[in-house]
């Protein structure tokens, strides 16, 4: 089967707002409206975008990138964009797909990020999906999927129907559903998700203290991992260690203190964790290919 090709301007339009919530439904009425516009749910495909798949009704089968994992009613998982994916044998199944472009959107990633079950769904999940074979996915209740599928309503009729303002709430209610997901994922206690979930505890301290001079023996203790498991693990979620990610975090923190207030390099070196500002300059150069001055004046020239 042929994989197509799915970018974000035929969803969105060119200038569009970078937010859309469709449905797929296995048991169509003749007559009925498509799902969503572009809907490829049973055709080989690929995205640039993010897609969160509620799973309302039925049942079927989720292909990713080569593996098969079964999906059922209160399933909750990401799609990431550029994973080659799609859905067959579909029993009577029903998904609200929640397609959006978080870059575009200017979500608070940072914000997210100091929530551990938005770690897990966000983060870690996708990238152990095959490992634990789908063990670790998030799973909701009866009521739970109520109170879901109520918050993606309110967002597709705001999308659809384009009242004044309908970009800020549709965002805000994106972020409402996001939150009431994280917070519940926190609670799920499989073996696989627990796993993960220490690791969305180092991911949210490190956020939530990123000046500390955090040590890598300490983020070991509060893991509840060896020092080596926790790199491996780390690693394999985020693409980065954990003291690489800290030095990240520093660094976008440091960003905002440039564009918004005049304190001295050396002052925001140590406001955002870094004790030597010659270290803090060749970090920061090597994130983003200037030195804090020069970013600095070029943000002052905008």
């Amino acid at each position: 089967m042929k994989t197509i090709t799915a970018n974000g301007d035929n969803y969105f339009g060119r200038s569009g707002f970078p937010l859309l919530v469709g449905r797929s439904k296995t048991d169509s009425e003749p007559g009925d409206p498509p799902p969503h516009p572009h809907d490829l749910t049973e055709v080989k495909h690929r995205h640039d975008f993010s897609e969160l798949v509620i799973v309302l009704k039925g049942q079927g089968i989720q292909w990713l990138n080569g593996n098969e994992f079964p999906i059922n009613v209160g399933d909750i998982f990401l799609l990431q964009g550029h994973q080659r994916h799609y859905f067959h044998h579909r029993k009577s199944l029903e998904m609200i797909n929640v397609m959006f472009d978080p870059e575009k959107l200017s979500l608070p990633e940072n914000e997210l990020r100091r929530m551990p079950g938005y770690c897990l769904l966000f983060m870690l999940e996708p990238a152990y999906r095959t490992e634990h074979q789908f063990a670790s996915r998030l799973h909701l209740q009866p009521l739970q999927l109520a109170h879901v599928q109520a918050l993606s309503d309110d967002i597709q009729r705001e999308c659809d129907k384009k009242p004044d303002g309908f970009e800020v709430v549709s965002r805000a209610k994106l972020l409402v559903l996001i939150s009431y997901l994280s917070r519940i994922y926190n609670q799920v206690d499989t073996t696989e998700t627990q796993s993960l979930l220490r690791v969305s505890t180092v991911i949210s301290a490190l956020e939530n203290n990123y000046a500390k001079a955090w040590k890598l023996e300490e983020l070991a203790i509060l893991s509840h991992m060896s020092a080596n498991t926790l790199m491996s693990v780390f690693r394999k979620g985020t693409g980065k260690t954990p003291i690489e990610y800290l030095v990240r975090i520093r660094i976008q923190h440091a960003m905002e203190l440039l564009r918004l207030t005049r304190l001295a390099i050396t002052e925001i070196a140590f406001e955002v964790g870094f004790n030597d500002s010659n270290y803090f300059t060749r970090q920061f150069k090597r994130a983003t290919g200037d030195t804090p001055s020069q970013f600095r004046a070029k943000q002052n020239k905008m």
